[in-house]
């Protein structure tokens, strides 16, 4: 199963409603890069709220597609990410220092406005 990406404006945004699997967390990377590419989307938000767990894995894919989507020119913010999730990330050495974070997908839209300076 693929996670849906929709486009809003010059955003794209994304939420996790499935558990990811290395070959869904693969093809997630591989289907926003190309969205990225397609659309000129110059942010992206993602949406980890329905994520509870993640492996060692996943959490590299998520670091990655940060990287990724910045070198082609998007910014990303994530959102809902569970305390789990956050303790794995740092106990995995994967900070993420430059992500945006919120909430939820409406306040990482307006983080994303406010970290393009979009007003």
């Amino acid at each position: 199963m693929r996670v849906p990406i929709l486009k809003l404006h010059n955003y794209l945004l994304v939420s996790i409603q499935i558990e990811l699997d290395d070959q869904t967390a693969m093809e997630f990377q591989e289907d926003l890069l190309s969205k990225i590419h397609e659309t000129g989307a110059t942010g992206v938000v993602i949406d980890l709220t329905s994520v509870e767990v993640v492996d060692s894995f996943i959490a590299k894919v998520f670091g990655d597609v940060v990287s990724m989507a910045d070198l082609m020119g998007a910014k990303v913010v994530f959102t809902g990410v569970q305390p789990a999730v956050s303790m794995t990330l740092i106990e995995l050495g994967i900070y993420l220092k430059e992500v945006p974070t919120a909430l939820d997908l409406e306040q990482g839209i307006i983080k994303l406005r406010q970290e393009l300076e979009e007003k």
